[in-house]
């Protein structure tokens, strides 16, 4: 299993969506709370953020490779939770 960072914003609505959609997926299937999740909300945390090559948020690395940037799906949600599962 691979550890997932998520940069967000908290006013931020698409990174709001993407929180929602996880939740869903988590309920729909269990082994998605076993993923080691990172959440770090970029305005708390700017010096750390701006080490990382994004312009958009939500933004989600596994293994610190960028694996999404901006709006998202939640199939596209679900792929990158399965993608942390292996």
């Amino acid at each position: 299993m691979k550890k997932l960072m998520i940069f967000h914003q908290e006013r931020c609505p698409f990174c709001k969506r993407a929180f929602t959609y996880i939740e869903e997926l988590k309920k729909e299937n269990p082994k998605y709370d076993k993923i080691e999740t990172e959440l770090i909300e970029e305005t708390l945390q700017p010096e750390f953020a701006d080490t990382f090559d994004y312009y958009y948020v939500p933004t989600f690395y596994i293994d610190n490779k960028k694996i999404h940037e901006g709006g998202i799906k939640k199939d596209e949600v679900k792929e990158i939770l399965d993608k942390a599962l292996k």
